[in-house]
Order: structure tokens, then sequence, then C-alpha cells
């Protein structure tokens, strides 16, 4: 299929393609009436100057503006994210697109009062609905409220989400009835009572979703837009193509770096796709992929961009609210999977590349000379890092008072350098990837374009990692940045090139972008401002009702108590959810009923699951949602701009993400992949985070080989099974120890308070806990886990929380004192029925092997592969 500009392939033009990313991401309304169109861009500049307000409300005119809590910000943040919706998002396809008709400008009314009555009248709401005596006329507003709020859902994000929402409040409404299976029965609540928890009280739509959305994801959706429009995006892409466009299938691994690159931009896949795609696509077919194949590259490494740190997915943010971590902390468990995960899929690309000889685009280079590169680059800025890291440390003990200012000054000389280094070269413009001749770009032209779009992301990494800021400062920083370089980047460039008299017209384009990227960075938002709040009425509703605890166990009936199945189930959940809702929403519906569950039933099996293991299970599952068929809008995207089968695209984009579905299982059972346990802080710490990033690469490495079917040659299907296993055990190999050694001591209860004393500090201890249900009143079984902590016996008990009573050769508990990490974990025990709760077994950890002795026969079994593929190699692996 040849289009009408001579793109062969492709399916829409680019018109089209931007009208896509459009209808999907900011609104697809494009109105003839000028002032309309101003109306729109204006509400939108209005929201993101707002936001950065409220992010730092230290500026010069805050003494004449007061300050505002969390249950005023809230309300605005979603005013402008309704008004904006149904501004933007026509009610149908068929509904029209150069004007506003009146039914929208009534719901525009409607959404901006009841949203703007909760901000102007919280001080009223704060002495009367929530504290449970709201008026008539407050739950008529609310529930006018939700309904609309609901169908701004429904415009921006698709049915799923509304129709999952008025489901959640028809059940918590009814409670009962023929559709309501008995498992989750309640008596139901009153209407009243219902809107009040849903939207006049601060725990539903206004809930923790919402107040993510305004404090942190926000100002890092803006902060991306405005390096986007800064020119960044670009920069990588080209830079990618410039380190990697001469390797075999070169284009393909630049998508995959590219892809990752301006994950740091766009949060949006589907938009991610389109941007990179419209450039790699058609390169990746030129060398050799298939349509299907250079589209899902494209889809596998576009929609990992959202678990990439530093900047991540909306997501991420909520996992801070709600496991009650720090960010860094969020990053700091992320951060190996991620790059794990997009090495592996630049190998996956290697071995397609290998497998039908595909040619490099011009001169063919090294892929393992590019690696090594790639690690010395690296390693250089890690070290550059950390001398900065120390050197600032030093003036801060010498200067104290004048460290901020110097640092200033120093990052507003280093800028201008980079921009005049800049400057002394023409500014890119993207290349015609259809073409008849390509000439890739060289690294040592062009790197020297964009170095300063680094320094807004070094600034965000620096508050983020070492400052320790929190999200929304450090992001107010990174961006307040970004500002100044769209503002001054122009004229500088053209005063460093002697062209004084562009300089106050390349300030005013200067001034136009960061109007444009303010406005964008707001519609880009609309979506992900009505998905939070939408989605805190399923976190309303969960709370109050048995609905969380009661589904948690059907599921568990379901897996018959086995983890593994569970977390077979909670996937599938995830897809099957993904389908209809964006990957925040879905992360919000099945972790609020699900990550719990998975650590209490891991620890009935005696495995202790970290929280923050179960939240990133389901966020890795949310995002793998974009990717299958039959609903996978990146997919979709891609097959747009490729002129591939969507179906086929979303099966083949599934197929190379089959990474991303086996990391979570991984990290499950294996929690130091997520570096959980490991002390950053020492040396020691950091030395083994190396060893487990260096071996877990290695280990996905082998994996990719193993599902693609070809390592050094196309394997066999024993081989394939080999790697398989190799790979495996590299990842757990605690689960073959567990095997060959019991992994625990067996100490009598009764004597648990003498081992507690004479454990050594720190020791881990686990107990297993067993007793009647508070709900069921069936004996339910956990572990828990207590650290020998403190100086004397009584100390360490104490410390413990738990409140024992000896009974023979038995150990009864009473409930916890409160406020404790054990009373927390105990909750679900009845601690006053006639059977008692009891210390059922103390295990204390054993001298074993090193589990990395497992290594050795993996190894064995992996030299006998490549003994056996080396035979009938043909080219080289790398």
């Amino acid at each position: 299929m040849t289009d009408q500009d001579g793109r062969e392939g492709r399916q829409f033009t680019d018109e089209e393609l931007q009208d896509l990313v459009a209808s999907t991401d900011s609104g697809a309304r494009d109105p003839s009436n000028r002032n309309i169109a101003l109306l729109i861009s204006g509400l939108a500049l209005v929201w993101s100057l707002f936001q950065l307000w409220i992010a730092q409300p230290q500026l010069w005119f805050a003494q004449y503006l007061p300050a505002m809590n969390s249950t005023q910000t809230r309300p605005l943040h979603l005013f402008f994210a309704i008004v904006l919706a149904f501004l933007a998002y026509p009610a149908l396809k068929r509904s029209p697109r150069h004007y506003i008709p009146i039914t929208d400008w009534i719901l525009i009314a409607i959404g901006g009062f009841c949203t703007f009555y909760v901000f102007w009248f919280s001080d009223v709401l704060a002495l009367t609905a929530r504290s449970g005596l709201p008026t008539q006329t407050q739950v008529i507003i609310g529930a006018v409220g939700i309904v609309v709020l609901l169908e701004a859902s429904r415009r921006a994000l698709g049915p799923a989400l509304t129709i999952v929402g008025a489901i959640f409040l028809a059940y918590a409404y009814f409670g009962q009835g023929w559709l309501v299976p008995d498992l989750i029965e309640h008596e139901g609540l009153s209407f009243t009572a219902l809107i009040n928890a849903q939207w006049l009280d601060t725990g539903g739509v206004f809930g923790i979703p919402l107040g993510v959305s305004t404090a942190f994801v926000f100002l890092f959706v803006l902060f991306g837009s405005l390096l986007d429009k800064a020119g960044a995006g670009n920069y990588f892409i080209q830079l990618a193509f410039a380190g990697l466009g001469h390797l075999r299938g070169g284009p393909a691994k630049a998508a995959v770096v590219g892809s990752a690159m301006t994950g740091l931009i766009s949060g949006s896949s589907i938009a991610n796709v389109v941007t990179t795609g419209t450039f790699t696509i058609p390169l990746m077919k030129r060398v050799g992929f298939t349509a299907e194949q250079a589209g899902s590259v494209e889809v596998a490494s576009s929609v990992n961009g959202q678990i990439m740190p530093p900047v991540m997915g909306a997501a991420a943010f909520l996992m801070v609210e709600f496991i009650g971590i720090s960010y860094i902390e969020v990053i700091k468990h992320a951060f190996i999977p991620a790059v794990i995960s997009y090495i592996a899929l630049v190998y996956i690309v290697h071995l397609e590349a290998l497998k039908k000889d595909m040619p490099a685009l011009g001169e063919a280079k090294s892929f393992l000379g590019m690696i090594i590169k790639a690690f010395i680059g690296f390693a250089v800025a890690g070290v550059g890092f950390t001398a900065l890291i120390y050197g600032v440390g030093a003036l801060r003990d010498t200067l104290p008072d004048l460290t901020g200012p110097i640092m200033m000054v120093v990052l507003l000389a280093v800028y201008l350098w980079l921009v005049a280094i800049a400057s002394r070269k023409p500014d890119l413009e993207m290349d015609d990837p259809n073409s008849k001749e390509i000439k890739l770009p060289q690294v040592k032209d062009m790197y020297s374009t964009g170095l300063h779009y680094i320094l807004p992301i070094v600034v965000l990494i620096w508050f983020l990692m070492v400052e320790r800021q929190s999200p929304a400062r450090s992001a107010f920083f990174a961006t307040a940045l970004m500002i100044g370089i769209i503002l001054t980047q122009r004229p500088l460039k053209a005063l460093f090139r002697g062209e004084g008299g562009q300089i106050a017209a390349e300030f005013k384009n200067g001034f136009n972008d960061l109007i444009d990227g303010l406005i964008a960075g707001a519609r880009n938002m609309i979506g992900i401002g009505v998905a939070t709040a939408a989605a805190g009425i399923i976190v309303a509703t969960v709370t109050r009702t048995p609905i969380g605890t009661e589904l948690a166990g059907l599921v568990e009936q379901l897996s018959f108590g086995i983890l593994f199945l569970m977390l077979v189930l909670v996937g599938l959940f995830s897809l099957i959810l993904g389908m209809g809702l964006p990957t925040t929403a879905n992360y919000i519906v099945v972790s609020s009923l699900m990550a719990s569950v998975v650590v209490s039933l891991g620890a009935q099996e005696g495995l202790i699951v970290p929280l923050i293991a179960a939240h990133l299970f389901v966020f890795y599952f949310g995002i793998m949602a974009d990717v299958t068929p039959p609903v996978g809008l990146a997919s979709f995207a891609a097959a747009a701009v490729s002129g591939g089968d969507p179906i086929k695209t979303g099966f083949t984009a599934f197929f190379y993400s089959l990474r991303t579905v086996a990391l979570p299982f991984l990290f499950i059972y294996n929690p130091t992949l997520i570096l959980y346990g490991v002390d950053l802080g020492t040396w020691a710490g950091m030395g083994q985070a190396v060893f487990v990033f260096v071996v877990a690469t290695f280990a996905m490495l082998l994996f990719a080989a193993a599902t693609q079917g070809y390592f050094l040659a196309r394997s066999r299907i024993y081989e394939s099974a080999a790697l398989l296993l190799v790979a495996f055990t590299l990842f757990v190999p605690n689960v073959w120890l567990n095997m060959v050694q019991d992994p625990f001591i067996e100490v009598p209860p009764a004597q648990f308070e003498e081992a507690l004393g004479a454990a050594p500090e720190g020791e881990r201890i686990r107990l297993q806990i067993a007793g009647p249900d508070f709900n069921t009143g069936e004996t339910a079984e956990t572990t828990l886990v207590i650290f020998a902590e403190g100086g004397d016996t009584a100390t360490r008990m104490s410390n413990t929380g738990l409140l024992l009573i000896p009974d023979g050769d038995a150990m009864r508990l009473d409930e916890p004192m409160f406020g404790t990490e054990a009373a927390e974990a105990l909750v679900d025990f009845d601690f006053y029925a006639d059977d008692p709760v009891q210390l059922s077994a103390v295990q204390m950890a054993r001298d074993r092997l090193p589990e990395q002795v497992f290594y050795l026969p993996a190894l064995l079994l992996l030299l006998i592969v490549i003994l056996l593929q080396r035979r009938r190699q043909t080219k080289p692996a790398f």
C-alpha cells in the first residue's frame, strides 16, 4: 500500500497519527472558533501555572494569595480536569469536533460547579459532611458530581472505567441481591452515606489517587512536556541512532534505546510509539523486519518506558502513598528490573537480526564494541556524579551559607558553556526515514548539540537521590530549570552564532515554545486527572465494604492456597482489566484488592513477600495491558504506523515482552532482584547491588535467547530448555538450595524468649502463628518476621510488640500491643475466641551453603549448550 506521500505500508498520514495520539491523550476536539480554542488553551495554561504555584508557593506573589491545603488543591485540580475533558473530548466518535454542542456546555457548567463547590466550601464540609452530618444540598451536589465525573471518564478514557466505577457504586449501595455473590454480601450503604463517602469526604473521589495526581504526577508530566518541546525528544532519538544505527538490526536497537530515553519525557505508551515509531519503524522495515515485527519492537520498548526510573508512570507515585515509602525507595526497587528488561530487548532485537542475517545501515560496527563503550560511558558518568556529591559535601562543610548560591552560579556557567558548544553545530532536524539514501548521524557530530538537555534530568536526580527532597519539590526545581532553558536557549544560540539581530525574535520563539509546552503538559494530564478521581470511587468502596477481604478470599480459594497460582490469577486479572482501563486506574484497582493478599498468602506458605514486590507485580502486569490483544492500544498505534496487522503486532509484542511477564514472578520469589534488604549506603551493599545487577543481566539475556530460539545458532528444543533452566537458576538459586538444605532450625515455642535473647543483633526470626480467623472463625496460619533488636531479652520482647502467655509446652498469644508491626500483621486473628491464637513454630536461620554454589552446575550446563551450538554457528554472536 502506498499513500499520497509515497510512503509504503502506512495506513495513516502524519496528521492522522497525531490525531490518534490527541484523541487518546489530550482530546480530539479542534474548534474552528478562535475564542473557544483560546479558552481551551487558556484553561490548560492556567492549570499548569496553578500546579507550579502550589508545588512551590514561596514565590514573590505568595503574600497576596492564601496558602491552600490538600482539601482545596485536589478539588481545583479536578475542576480543571473535568472542564477540560468536556471541552477537549467529544461525546462520541460521530460527535462534532469543530464546535462544542450546548449539551457539553451544560456539562461543563455542572461539573465545574460541583468540583468548585468542594473547594470553596471546604471549611463548611469539614464541619458537616466530613463530620458525618451532610446536608441535603451537599448530597445532591455530590450525586450529580459523581455522574458527571463518570461521563468525563468515559470520554477521556473509554467506557471501561465508567462501567467498573458504576458497578462498584451499585454494589456499595445495594450490598446484596441476586447479582451479588453471597461471599461479598453486605447490608448496603444509605444513599447519603454513599455520596458522603464518595464525593464529600476526603477518602473517595478526592482521596489518595487524586492527591497523588495533584501533588506529584502533574509536575512530572509537565516536565516531560517541556523537555520534549525544547527538542530533547528528537535529540535522544538521533543520539540512539548515531550510537546503534550502524549495527545489525541497528534501527530496532536504536528504537529500544531511544524509547527508553524518551520514556523520561512521555508517560504515554501511545505517544511514545507514534513519536519514535514514525522514524524507527520504516527504517526497521528497510533492514528486514516485517511490519508486525517492526511495530512490536516499538511497542515493547515504548510501553516499558513507564517502569524506567527516575521518571516512572503515575502508578509509581501512587506506590509512595499506598505503601508508605519514599519515591527514592521506589526507584531503588524498580531500577534493576527496568534496566535489564531494556538490555534484554536490545538483545532480542540483535537475535532477530542474526536469525534473518540483516544488514547494517551504512558501515557495520561491532555490537560488543558498542556495549563496551556504553559501559565505559556509564562508569565515567557514575564517577563524575560521585565526585560531584563529595565536592558539594566538602563545599557545604566549608561554606554552608554560600553553598546554594555557588551551586546556582556553577549550574548557570555549565549551562552557558554547553549552549555555546551546541551553537557551533546546526540545530538537529528529524531525517526522513523514507528517503532513498539514509545517512545516519555520527555520535561525534551530534552528541554536543543537546548536552544542555541533560542538566534538568541531573537536577531532578540530584534533588531526589542526594538531597532526598520530595518528588514534587524535585520536579519543581527541574521544571523551573527547564523553563529557563526553553526561554533562553534560542537567543543564546543566536548570540553565540553572531546573529545579534535575531535575539529578540528567538526569545519570542522560546516564549511561544514555553506556552505550548505548558498547554501540552496540562492537556496530557486531563485523562490522568479524571482517571485518578474515578478510581477513587473503587478505593472508597473497597475500604467501606467487605469486597476487598472477601474477594481476596475467593481468589485464594481458586488458587487452592498456592501462591504461584494466585500470582497467575492476579496477572490475568490485571491483563483483563487493562483491556479497558489505563495503567494508573488498573494499578489502583488491582493493588487495592490483591496486593496485601499476595503478601499474606506468601506468609501462609512461609515466604516473606515484601509489599513493594506485590505492588510492582501488579504494576508490571498493568502496563502489559497496553500490549496484549485484542485491545492493546499501543499495538494498534504501532500497526497504524507500520501498516501491519494490529492483532499480529500485539501477539508479537507480547512474545517480545515475555521478559516483562517473567520478571515479576522472579522478584516475588527472590526479592534481592529489586534490592530489597540491600543497603546502598555501604560499600558492601553497593558491591552486592552490582553483583545482583550483573548476574540478573546475564540471566535475562539467556532467558531472551531461550524464548527466541536462538543463541549462537538456532536452538533445538532441549537447548532452549537448558538455557531456561540456567536462567532460572541464576535468578532464584535459593529455590534449589531450599530443596537441598532446610533454611531454618526449629526452636520449641516455649523456648522463644530464650532464643530471642541469645540471637545476634539484627538476626531475623520467623514465627508461625495459628489461630481462629476474625471473619470466618476457621483456623488460619501466617508467618511473622521479627528482628532481634535491643539489649537484653526483656527489651527485645518489648520491641516485638508480642504478648506471650505460656501454656505448658505451648505458647499462647494475647492481642499484640497497639501500633506495632505485629498488631498490623495479626489484625485478622480473633484473640477473644474460645480457641486461642498460638505460636506454633519458631524458626531461626541455619548456617548452610551459599546459594551461589548452584551457579556452578548452571554454568556447566551453559558451557555444554555453547559447545553444542558452536558446531552449527555460522555468524558471529555479537
